[in-house]
């Protein structure tokens, strides 16, 4: 076994070894630190952007980008879609030993990205005003978040590339160098947003620049990485020769993932337009500064997620299925601690996080707090879920995956119907908490029975194994 395999699995790759508690959270932190890092750091782009524009902008607009997001938010989910389906088949084919397919797998994942960027510029160019106006957007608003969807029409290959390709590059057994992409980008984000919001005033026309040149640093210094003696998987005269089967299954796979991103985009615009209905614009405000500080807490059980998906893909592929378990038990308890902990961080202390956004609208800080209350106390239970959709899809079941992100969308449909009719606004807010229980009750059965199912196979080949 090569020095790069024993990175991921430091044991022998029959199927009765099982690695010591001790090797198995090595494998998890070498991966979950620079996957949460990363994530951390590629929500800093929105996070960024809505600080700067609370307080240089105001209340109109954090209501325009927060109608802006859930748009743009669907261009990342395809990056996504590529990174976590490319990244999955490459780790599988990994511990297959089989690196010419994983040579085909990086091959098929760049030539989706650009597909992919293809139409989803066509997309934003023909409906991106129809989706601002249908969550309710109008006068100031509209325009504020015209300008920012309409420059990042402009940006989509910038979106997506610079979403995968750090992925891409964990899996190929670089964890901190995509880790480096993203804090690099996420500082010059940092920066090009004080010159181009703070210092030029260019308001949303600004947020979006400064994330698209960004991101489009990143993409840049993404493909030198694979065009460098630091990468085994190279861009080379195979990248011609794409397989048509390797594309298929990568959306497969990552299917999952950016059906997450829909759900995330369409229940933000849903909650919108509720929003503007049974409330004001400071209603969206404050839904926009909550759905910030949700989504610090989102990015880091998506981080852990993805930490874990590269060593339970390769663990599926070399057939070591206690590893497995043991894996994903350590993946759910550090997801719990976290969001646990992160609830009782905001409600001891809301006005430490409402603070980055606003200063001087006490009408939206009361709201803000009422949303941290009312949304959020069930916030660990969506990360647990996170994570069983991106176990599914590390093990190949990408349509187990995919189901849970469906059903993550549409359970919450009956909530934010009935709700805000008998509850108004309040019952906005608590629609998604509600639905996470319920949807948790369905989950984790699913994962037990799996987990379950994968012990009896063990022990079935370790009997097979030594009476053979």
């Amino acid at each position: 076994m090569s020095s790069s395999q024993l990175q991921v699995d430091p044991l022998a790759k029959n199927v009765r070894d099982v690695a010591s508690d001790a090797d198995i959270k090595r494998s998890f932190w070498r991966y979950a630190i620079p996957s949460i890092t990363a994530m951390l750091v590629s929500g800093l782009y929105q996070i960024i952007d809505g600080i700067f524009v609370g307080h240089y902008v105001g209340v109109d607009g954090l209501a325009a980008i927060n109608m802006a997001w859930p748009i743009t938010f669907v261009v990342s989910g395809l990056g996504i879609m590529v990174g976590m389906g490319g990244g999955s088949l490459i780790s599988m084919k990994r511990g297959e030993q089989d690196s010419t397919s994983a040579q085909q797998a990086l091959n098929a994942s760049f030539l989706l990205m650009l597909v992919l960027a293809m139409f989803s510029a066509m997309g934003l160019f023909l409906w991106g005003a129809d989706l601002l106006r249908v969550q309710g957007g109008e006068g100031t608003i509209f325009t504020l978040g015209f300008d920012y969807v309409n420059i990042f029409s402009y940006g989509t290959i910038a979106t997506i590339m610079a979403t995968a390709i750090p992925m891409l590059v964990r899996n190929d057994e670089s964890p901190n160098v995509a880790t480096a992409l993203m804090i690099f980008g996420a500082l010059l984000n940092i920066v090009l947003d004080y010159v181009l919001i703070g210092l030029w005033q260019w308001q949303l026309e600004g947020a979006a620049l400064a994330t698209i040149i960004a991101q489009l640093t990143i993409a840049i210094i993404g493909i030198g990485y694979f065009l460098s003696q630091y990468s085994s998987l190279k861009f080379d005269r195979s990248l011609v020769r794409v397989n048509p089967r390797m594309m298929s299954t990568i959306i497969g796979l990552g299917a999952s993932s950016l059906v997450m991103y829909l759900y995330t985009s369409f229940v933000f615009a849903l909650h919108n337009r509720l929003f503007m209905q049974y409330g004001t614009s400071v209603t969206v405000g404050a839904f926009a500064i909550v759905g910030y500080i949700m989504t610090l807490y989102y990015l880091v059980a998506e981080g852990i997620a993805e930490g874990m998906q590269p060593p339970v893909s390769y663990y599926f592929g070399a057939q070591q299925f206690e590893n497995i378990k043991k894996m994903l038990l350590l993946s759910i308890k550090v997801t719990v601690i976290a969001g646990v902990g992160f609830i009782v961080i905001l409600n001891v202390m809301p006005n430490l996080m409402i603070s980055l956004f606003t200063s001087d609208d006490p009408q939206l800080v009361s709201e803000a707090k009422n949303g941290i209350r009312l949304h959020l106390f069930s916030m660990f239970l969506d990360g647990i879920i996170v994570l069983a959709s991106v176990y599914f899809m590390a093990i190949g079941k990408g349509g187990k995956a995919l189901a849970i992100s469906v059903g993550n969308m549409f359970i919450q449909l009956p909530f934010l119907y009935f709700l805000p009719q008998w509850l108004g606004v309040d019952g906005i807010w608590l629609a998604l908490p509600l639905s996470n229980i319920v949807l948790f009750a369905i989950v984790a059965p699913l994962v037990w029975h799996d987990i379950k199912q994968r012990e009896k196979a063990s022990v079935v080949n370790h009997m097979t194994h030594e009476l053979g």
